[in-house]
């Protein structure tokens, strides 16, 4: 069996499973593994029903903090709770644990080089009715410009688990991001996560979309529209977006006419400015970047915002088909 025909395979036997929020494979993923080891701890700042944390503090309340409406509380005792042997997994929306705690994520855990794992829910555009205000899009590009941060984002439940799994055994400090909506599979069961490698699905002669989070679905469906139109697109899944995968992206970028990136971040600083930027280093080649345009998010529903700031299969089809100018 070819490479694309495995591809389509994997994706139409991940597609019969129910959609499932990253978040949740977060919550019930921290359950297991208080299960298996009593060192880990977990922190919130008042939303465990939302980030799914409450799974872990109904089974384990005397390895669970609430520190309230204070995330830099949080993450500072966090950080001291790691120079006790323990590793503490802290969560909130993506919005505050980067935003209104980055001088304590700077100082205590990145400074420092704590063992501590940041996970938030909520990123992106897809928190949807909440708006603005609790739209993250520029997290990433904040914790990767961070030294010592490893920043990781699943794209489905089941790469969800397992960077949970794969983090937890490594020393230092981790941002990882889920989402609030629930999003289709699209990994194969017997998926590991392992840092600074991406999974390729399929290697394009024309283009390579390299997609994280839930825009992996929709690069996934683009390349199969694509194919049927004759363009051979290939789709990478780029989780760990620090370290990146140089390896996979420089034979992207030598086997194909065009690198397209796609996240539900801004086009600032997150996976297409750290693709662009390594690119142009080590193989300067055509790039094409989906995401948010420069701009804050608004309210509404998750598929009625994607298609507002041109994040669906279908916009990458066309941005594809024009920059390849067919």
């Amino acid at each position: 069996m070819g490479e694309r025909a495995e591809a389509v395979e994997t994706m139409n036997a991940t597609s019969e499973k129910k959609p499932k929020a990253t978040r949740e494979a977060y919550g019930e993923a921290l359950l297991e593994l208080g299960k298996k080891r009593d060192d880990i701890v977990v922190l919130d700042a008042d939303l465990s029903g939302s980030t799914k944390t409450a799974k872990f503090a109904k089974e384990f309340p005397d390895r669970f903090f609430n520190l309230g409406i204070a995330e830099q509380d949080m993450i500072g005792t966090a950080a001291g709770l790691s120079l006790t042997g323990k590793v503490p997994f802290a969560s909130t929306f993506a919005v505050f644990e980067t935003g209104r705690a980055w001088d304590q994520i700077r100082l205590t855990v990145c400074y420092s080089n704590t063992n501590v794992k940041l996970v938030a829910t909520h990123g992106g555009i897809t928190v949807g009715e909440d708006g603005a205000s609790h739209q993250a899009l520029e997290d990433i590009a904040i914790m990767r410009a961070l030294p010592n941060m490893n920043v990781i984002v699943p794209a489905d439940a089941v790469e969800t688990t397992s960077v949970i799994q794969s983090v937890a055994d490594q020393i230092g400090p981790f941002y990882v991001r889920c989402g609030r909506a629930k999003v289709p599979h699209v990994m194969p069961d017997d998926y590991e996560f392992v840092l600074g490698k991406a999974y390729t699905f399929h290697m394009g002669r024309d283009v390579n979309i390299v997609a994280t989070g839930i825009m992996v679905d929709a690069a996934l469906k683009a390349a199969e529209t694509l194919s049927d139109q004759g363009i051979d697109a290939g789709v990478i899944n780029m989780a760990s977006i620090k370290p990146l995968d140089e390896a996979v992206l420089l034979e992207a970028a030598q086997k194909s006419k065009l690198i397209v990136t796609a996240e539900e971040h801004s086009i600032i600083g997150g996976l297409g400015g750290a693709v662009c930027e390594f690119l142009a280093e080590n193989c300067p080649v055509p790039v094409k970047r989906i995401g948010v345009n420069d701009s804050f998010g608004c309210s509404g529903s998750s598929s009625e915002l994607l298609k507002l700031y041109g994040m669906t299969a279908e916009h990458m089809v066309e941005t594809i088909k024009s920059s390849l100018s067919i």
